[in-house]
């Protein structure tokens, strides 16, 4: 049984799409457990999805976690003194996470740029990490993804725009990856609309990544 970390930010609808893959009635990821999710956001909705399938949950959060008060320069905006507070969060992160030996950590809507503090543990854990991103590869890197691309449909610069799941290095939204989908933009579609299909499609992917990693992990020497 795959054990399964899912780091969330905000609502959780694609950890509700996990969370029902994971069910025993479901045959999507028979094989996976999900065994916390962690927020960075104390009101994140995902948390109240997360209890009521019963899973453990826990809010680690940089400023009020104290990482900006053990480092004070980082609130006057010191670029040393907040990249000392955000790898001390990340290697507290990275421990927290290992305590419960997950095989898989998926960034499921993590809004949160990690670092090697967060990155190499986990790596010498041989934990997979693995992050959805709302766009595809070399496209719309970073925050505000779909909302580019809708900006560049309306200027007639794209015709479709994507979605991923990839590996997580260090580079943001750079990793190999893992599923891919391309989404075509419809002629007369509202924006509301169009974001409700790409939903729908990164609630699809998010499972199908995960399933590939599982599987990946099973045949491993």
């Amino acid at each position: 049984m795959a054990r399964l970390t899912v780091l969330i930010s905000g609502s959780g609808t694609n950890l509700q799409a996990l969370i029902d893959a994971t069910t025993a009635s479901s045959s999507l990821l028979p094989n996976a457990q999900i065994v916390r999710v962690i927020s960075n956001r104390k009101n994140a909705y995902g948390l109240q999805r997360a209890e009521n399938a019963s899973i453990p949950t826990s809010v680690f959060n940089l400023i009020s976690n104290g990482y900006t008060k053990r480092f004070p320069n980082s609130e006057a905006g010191s670029k040393a003194a907040t990249s000392a507070a955000r790898e001390a969060f990340d290697a507290d992160l990275a421990s927290m996470i290992l305590h419960d030996k997950p095989d898989i950590v998926i960034m499921a809507g993590w809004m949160h740029i990690v670092s090697s503090h967060f990155l190499t543990p986990l790596s010498q854990a041989n934990v997979k990490l693995i992050n959805l991103h709302p766009a595809l590869p070399g496209e719309y890197n970073g925050t505000d993804a779909i909302d580019r691309a809708w900006a560049d449909w309306q200027a007639g610069k794209i015709s479709r725009t994507g979605c991923m799941i990839h590996r997580v290095i260090a580079e943001v939204d750079m990793g190999a990856p893992i599923v891919m989908r391309e989404i075509p933009f419809q002629q007369n579609e509202e924006k509301e609309s169009f974001e409700q299909r790409f939903h729908n499609i990164e609630h699809e992917i998010i499972v199908e990544g995960t399933r590939k990693i599982v599987e990946e992990i099973k045949t491993a020497p």
